[in-house]
């Protein structure tokens, strides 16, 4: 472990890069987190991370959040809009200029939370920005390492707890398998990633041992719950263009995860079974 400065968390506020801090402060890292003004840091704070006032849409504010610091590990997502503030424009114009402050500061290791299959999608937007960051990364000459997450089986409880209601509600198809993560894995994956060795440039790709469609979710829940857990197929609403064409690359079935390089740099992927457990206990469901 280097002790050459600090991490510098962006998207810390949010769910998974709150769990991103908490992963870095556990494995001794210090952490300096990226918090836009006016947004409520003290739960960072509370935490043991200092906190660097900065936006991702003024570049100046950046390199001086960057300023001593080892590396940067990014989370932030402006697609998802589940922060006052969140944007698109923060994937396209705010990731470059993250990239660029990286470059012009000197960071050893640059952190990306992308996307799986995102070179493989230009029609899904917020995929494609992935990819396009990455491009910039390499281009400026960057040391970076991408991790590529398949879908957050975490969002299925986002409008509550899917497990007491025994009731699943998704919008992509019943049948058709795909790589799923857990966001507490991603985190503790994205803070190894700091000090990981032999992944300069590199993309990995990051999911459980196989993909799984969502019925078979479904009827994993109930084995394990050991009561039934039906699943709801909701329509898409047609304005949502970025989620139907998402929708619509995971109906292909080439939303697959190769876990042959997650399994030698962070150890064997997540069996769908043991995933799947680990949500309905963190829920405070027995299995």
């Amino acid at each position: 472990m280097t002790d050459s400065g600090p991490v510098l968390a962006v998207g810390g506020t949010g769910m998974l890069g709150g769990q991103v801090v908490s992963e870095l402060l556990a494995r001794g890292k210090q952490v300096r987190a990226l918090v836009r003004p006016g947004s409520d840091a003290t739960r960072l704070e509370a935490l043991g991370a200092t906190i660097a006032r900065g936006d991702m849409m003024e570049p100046e504010s950046l390199l001086r959040a960057m300023d001593g610091v080892d590396a940067v590990v990014t989370s932030a997502a402006g697609y998802t809009r589940h922060r006052e503030g969140d944007s698109p424009v923060i994937d396209t114009v705010g990731n470059i200029n993250l990239v660029d402050a990286a470059s012009r500061a000197g960071i050893r290791r640059f952190v990306l939370t992308s996307i799986l299959t995102c070179d493989q999608t230009p029609d899904v937007p917020h995929f494609w920005h992935k990819k396009l960051t990455e491009d910039r990364l390499e281009e400026l000459g960057v040391p970076f390492v991408a991790l590529r997450p398949g879908a957050f089986l975490d969002q299925i409880t986002r409008y509550g707890d899917p497990f007491s209601e025994g009731r699943i509600t998704w919008f992509g198809s019943s049948s058709v398998p795909l790589t799923f993560v857990l966001t507490a894995d991603l985190a503790g994956y994205l803070a190894a990633a700091v000090e990981a060795s032999g992944v300069e440039g590199q993309r990995i790709d990051i999911g459980w041992d196989q993909p799984v469609s969502m019925q078979e979710i479904a009827d994993l829940s109930a084995q394990l719950l050991g009561r039934q857990v039906q699943l709801v197929l909701n329509p898409i609403n047609p304005m949502a263009k970025d989620l139907g064409a998402m929708m619509d690359w995971f109906q292909s079935g080439r939303y697959v995860a190769d876990t042959s390089r997650q399994r030698e740099v962070f150890g064997p992927p997540p069996t769908a079974k043991d995933a799947v457990a680990r949500l309905i206990t963190s829920l405070g469901h027995p299995v």
